[in-house]
């Protein structure tokens, strides 16, 4: 199975670190197709992506590339044209996005949950010219739903000019406008490989815009963040190199493939090391167990919500894990003893946390191996060491945060609390079409305004407080939920909170818990105060605690607690007679 040793690493963090300097002395300004091709030359027969219960090397999926890249060509689609996929995690993922930039096209991941007016609005908005669907996913009818949609007089002046159809369940009739995925594949035999070699030639540009990636949409409109090839291979690669990935690291990755988080830190990130990752969106923590065992991985990319499950699980130690030794645990803070628990039931070494967003073009800021499980708990890290795809300007590194005053947009002095801002060469430009979106949040000097409230400590780490817009006031003093969440989370019955202001007529804000406990444990709402009352100041203790199960917490597809679910949870239940 080429790469599939399933060893633990016996090389030390700077020897990992050397290795991929000797790989990459330079940095080398590629396409995302230019950078894949050199990774095919070198890891050709070796496994990249395990995915429902298939292989696929380096070679498979270049292969896989090149025809639908042909396929593409007698498509009629054109340099920089705009092509979304809408599709459940596929073996042709990675291949369709390789394929997309060989040909210059622009490629859109879309949200495989999305409704059907989130899809109506992006669809128009992005400019898109050709869509490939799944004709199902999950129970998203989505070829009905697009065919619905362009019969519309909505869509008759929209740039959508062709749809392709990957059949799944074979129920469905498929429109005859449609062109079915294994029609649309044959009818590209007859590109020639000079007609692919030239258009191939002809887009060989890294700072043209590789992705457009649609943000959640959480405040207003979805915005398409447009990230140049340059962009994301150099965040893969300081990724690499801050997590000192080896040659041959297998990765399980239950992540969804159209969001930044799977593209970056685990397809693209794997192809600088000859690395392979292990697809399985969904997956149960019994069905993860087994994957991880079979796969023999090495490394676990997750969110603490599929982390405590899995944790948790009855027969977890019932599993060989023993070629498991690194986690990214990312998306939201976990308390130590998770971390704590990790390190013992999974056999870890090597655990970090970090921070980002699409608009960075993934992660920003990590800790760092070896720091401490309070240091991994408390903070979200600081700007990833780069190795050669830093720049000197940075300090070696591809981003540098600051604190901004969020009312006069001023910087703030260190380790004061304000809006994190973000700069450096994986940092978007801007929004697809939204120049005044754009300007709202990223200045002249091309600092962007996260969003995200923090303070920076004296050895640069960010210790991170939440969401501007989920801040709120208690009789005139501000809170932060997450510094709440962080106190009420150490309580050892604890394993998961979620905090958020709610109305209050004396008060005008006050705060309301969700609590999830561990299995066999139970707290009351007097507990959770009374932990409270040493740690945080009165203002900041929640009046109301709310215990609630696993499966009661509103997460989006990458494991994050919706606020806005919890606010209307909330709202029921108070306004309960």
């Amino acid at each position: 199975m080429g790469n599939q040793q399933g060893l633990k690493t016996a090389k030390t963090v700077n020897e990992r670190r050397e290795e991929l300097l000797e790989a990459y002395p330079v940095w080398n300004r590629d396409t995302i197709a230019a950078h894949f091709q050199k990774s095919v030359e070198a890891y050709a027969d070796q496994a990249f992506m395990h995915i429902n219960g298939m292989t696929y090397t380096y070679q498979n999926v270049w292969d896989h590339a090149v025809e639908i890249a042909k396929a593409l060509i007698h498509n009629g689609v054109k340099r920089r044209d705009h092509l979304a996929v809408l599709l459940d995690n596929d073996a042709a993922y990675p291949s369709l996005m390789i394929a997309s930039s060989m040909v210059g096209s622009v490629f859109i991941p879309l949200n495989s949950m999305l409704s059907k007016a989130e899809l109506t609005y992006i669809l128009r908005q992005s400019d898109t010219n050709h869509l490939v669907v799944h004709e199902t996913v999950k129970d998203k009818q989505h070829a009905q739903t697009v065919a619905a949609l362009w019969q519309t007089k909505e869509f008759q002046d929209a740039s959508l000019e062709k749809v392709i159809c990957m059949e799944t369940d074979g129920d469905t009739e498929i429109l005859d406008s449609f062109i079915k995925w294994e029609d649309f594949l044959h009818a590209g035999q007859e590109v020639s490989d000079t007609e692919w070699k030239q258009r191939w030639n002809a887009s060989l540009y890294p700072d043209e815009a590789a992705i457009i990636m649609y943000t959640s949409g959480s405040t207003g409109s979805p915005k398409g963040v447009m990230l140049t090839h340059d962009m994301l291979l150099r965040c893969a690669f300081s990724t690499c190199y801050s997590r000192a990935i080896e040659k041959g690291r297998i990765t399980f990755a239950p992540l969804p493939f159209y969001h930044c988080f799977a593209i970056v830190e685990a397809i693209l990130a794997m192809s600088f090391v000859g690395g392979s990752f292990i697809s399985a969106l969904g997956a149960s923590p019994l069905k993860s167990l087994e994957l991880m065992e079979k796969y023999r991985a090495n490394d676990y990319l997750c969110v603490p919500s599929t982390l405590v499950n899995l944790l948790n699980h009855p027969k977890v130690s019932e599993f060989d894990l023993s070629s498991l030794f690194a986690m990214w645990c990312g998306a939201a803070p976990a308390p130590v003893p998770v971390w704590k628990k990790a390190m013992d039931t999974l056999g870890l070494t090597e655990m970090i946390t970090g921070y980002g967003q699409t608009e960075v073009s993934s992660s920003g800021l990590t800790t760092e191996l070896g720091d401490s499980l309070e240091m991994i708990s408390t903070r979200v890290g600081r700007p990833k060491l780069a190795g050669s795809s830093g720049l000197s300007e940075f300090q070696g590194h591809a981003t540098e945060y600051k604190t901004i005053n969020p009312q006069n947009g001023k910087d703030l002095e260190a380790g004061a609390v304000g809006e994190l801002t973000v700069r450096g060469p994986s940092v978007t430009s801007g929004y697809y079409n939204k120049p005044e979106e754009t300007a709202a949040v990223i200045d002249k000097d091309g600092w962007l305004r996260t969003g995200d409230v923090g303070r920076i400590d004296e050895n640069g780490y960010v210790q991170l407080l939440g969401r501007s817009k989920e801040m709120y006031k208690v009789s005139g003093e501000l809170v932060a939920p997450r510094e709440v969440e962080a106190v009420i989370s150490e309580h050892p019955a604890v394993a998961q909170a979620g905090v958020i202001g709610v109305p209050d007529s004396m008060t005008t804000e006050i705060g309301a818990a969700f609590i999830e406990v561990y299995d066999g444990e139970a707290v009351t709402r007097k507990e959770i105060v009374q932990w409270c009352t040493d740690k945080l100041a009165r203002f900041k203790i929640p009046r109301y605690v709310w215990v609630i199960s696993a499966f009661d917490w509103p997460l989006t597809s990458t494991g994050k607690i919706q606020k806005f679910r919890l606010q209307e949870m909330a709202e029921e239940k108070l306004n309960r007679p």
